[in-house]
């Protein structure tokens, strides 16, 4: 299989611009005809691949430009910036996600002969990689099983397995094998990160987080820096911000009433906030979203 191959097989499916769920519930297709502008969002446990075109990641400090013929892994939930930098109506911008199952991966690590994990410190918890053959292979089959869709239940499942295993046992191998090993530090790192999510409305208090997953406040933070490119206050807020965002767009809630629902005791601390994460108070950053969607659904209908 070529990376030409994935394109093709991708573009059959996702004729249009935009993000197009599948039948394989963890699995999403994604064109653009166009770049696009700078877009926080969360990535979660998954894979991305690029198959025609450009796109560019930024976590943190930290910018990743991944094109055709490399995979990007992450492995705990991140706020990140991502575009994409390259697509154009002729050569659209091709792509797929492929979230990953973290129990599934837990359990393939401790049932394969797997070198052990080196002592090295903490990496970021994103990994660009080379696409290597048989991997490819597997995710080009992947897609091209949506085309038999009576067989997707019975085949997908053995499918993704194989991704796993290629992913545990290849480059990306050391950083989900961190994930995976209990009282790693990025094992403990996800544990806390876990908690953030769901507790993002809630006062955080370093010493008290880092005391949930066993470690000392100091080596918590150092961690958790190193890990996402940012403190635990810090993802936080993104967190926080990026539920709002979603809130205003989706329920239409004024900015008030949302600081109250994310966690923010000051309504102009959340607006200050807001306006330094996306660039634009709450009401002029929702405008300019719905101008946004309705310019893409334009384009999808076109």
């Amino acid at each position: 299989m070529s990376i030409e191959t994935l394109a093709y097989e991708i573009g059959r499916i996702a004729q249009t611009d935009g993000d197009h769920p599948t039948g394989i519930p963890q699995l999403t297709l994604h064109q653009r005809s166009a770049r696009t502008e700078p877009m926080h969002c969360i990535y979660g446990l998954g894979l991305g691949i690029t198959a025609q075109g450009g796109k560019q990641v930024t976590l943190g400090d930290q910018v990743i430009a991944y094109g055709p013929g490399q995979s990007l892994l992450t492995t705990v939930d991140l706020p990140v910036v991502s575009h994409v930098t390259q697509g154009n109506l002729a050569q659209p911008f091709l792509g797929m996600m492929l979230r990953l199952d973290g129990n599934a991966l837990v359990q393939l690590a401790t049932e394969m002969d797997l070198p052990p994990l080196s002592r090295e410190p903490v990496t970021r918890a994103m990994s660009l990689r080379p696409l290597e053959a048989p991997l490819l292979d597997a995710l080009t089959r992947l897609v091209q099983l949506l085309s038999e869709p009576q067989l997707i239940a019975s085949i997908a499942p053995l499918i993704q397995r194989e991704i796993m295993v290629r992913l545990l046992s290849g480059p990306h191998g050391p950083y989900l094998r961190q994930l995976a090993a209990a009282g790693s530090p990025s094992h403990q790192l996800a544990q806390a990160m876990a908690w953030l999510k769901q507790n993002f409305s809630r006062e955080v208090l370093v010493n008290e987080l880092a005391s949930r997953v066993h470690m000392s406040p100091s080596t918590f933070r150092q961690h958790f820096r190193n890990l996402t490119g940012m403190s635990p206050v810090q993802y936080q807020r993104q967190l926080r911000l990026q539920e709002a965002r979603q809130l205003m767009l989706n329920q239409a809630l004024d900015a008030s009433t949302t600081a109250a629902r994310v966690g923010y005791e000051s309504a102009s601390q959340f607006s200050r906030d807001y306006s330094r994460l996306f660039g634009a108070p709450p009401q002029r950053d929702i405008r300019r979203m719905q101008r946004l969607s309705l310019v893409e659904v334009a384009a999808s209908e076109a």
